[in-house]
């Protein structure tokens, strides 16, 4: 096999599957490491594929889409998912138990967690990978379907598991955020939101202000005293005083 010949199918994988790990490309093409990090190079250079650690996903240039890719989602306003999720982090505790969703600034928040001893029960591949050679962090999976452009186990067996457990802290994302309270895009990723909150004495909601007046196809929840809104800068006054009314807790990045 020429090189331009294994460049090309492993084009034609990345653009069929959207997200490609490095070694499952290895393995599959029958090549080295270095090999195909330099055909992902070509791709990248060609601008069709986008490198990160470990792999490389399709360049979405559909903004719908790229709310279902979570490599895009987690590129997106590092500066501020840093700063929101170090306010998180500091809501986590060595001993306790925490549920984090599949959201991307939720896994800004676990990258911050890893030193601390705690049991972390998740439904996101990205954060189970990252505590897999944690020594001080029990890592409890869901089961569930597996949707590989969220990075997420989905459905009704992800659902039954939340609702199965107890946590002292639900640190989840969101899509929009208005006076009604939390939406997102999915059917699934609401229904194992909820059994989340349901499970969690307290949740977190990290959310930037690209999401502040922003509806979307459900109504995830209205806000709750057991709720802690933290984002960047100040919601609209309307989304401020339905926090204040519910007596949700507000936490600003930037005062």
């Amino acid at each position: 096999m020429t090189s331009k010949q294994r460049t090309d199918l492993i084009e034609r994988f990345i653009r069929t599957h959207k997200y490609a790990d490095l070694r499952i490309l290895a393995t599959r093409f029958d090549s080295s490491l270095s090999t195909v990090r330099r055909a992902l190079d070509q791709l990248e250079a060609k601008g069709v594929v986008r490198r990160h650690h470990g792999g490389a996903s399709l360049v979405e240039t559909d903004v719908v889409a790229q709310e279902y890719d979570f490599i895009a989602r987690n590129l997106r306003f590092p500066d501020e998912k840093f700063a929101i999720a170090s306010l998180v982090a500091k809501e986590v505790h060595p001993g306790m138990t925490v549920i984090l969703d599949g959201g991307s600034t939720s896994y800004a928040v676990a990258r911050l967690l890893v030193d601390k001893r705690l049991q972390v029960i998740t439904n996101s591949l990205p954060v189970a990978s990252l505590f897999s050679d944690v020594g001080s962090v029990e890592t409890i999976v869901t089961g569930g379907t597996i949707y590989n452009r969220l990075g997420v186990a989905l459905g009704p067996m992800c659902e039954e598991a939340f609702g199965q457990v107890h946590a002292d802290l639900a640190v989840l994302g969101g899509a929009g955020i208005t006076e009604s309270g939390i939406w997102n895009h999915n059917a699934l990723i609401v229904a194992a939101q909820r059994k989340m909150i349901a499970a969690a004495e307290r949740s977190v909601f990290a959310l930037d202000n690209s999401k502040f007046g922003r509806k979307a196809l459900n109504l995830t929840t209205p806000f709750d005293p057991r709720f802690t809104i933290v984002t960047n800068t100040q919601p609209p006054p309307a989304v401020t005083k339905a926090i204040r009314d519910a007596k949700s807790r507000l936490v600003l990045t930037k005062k």
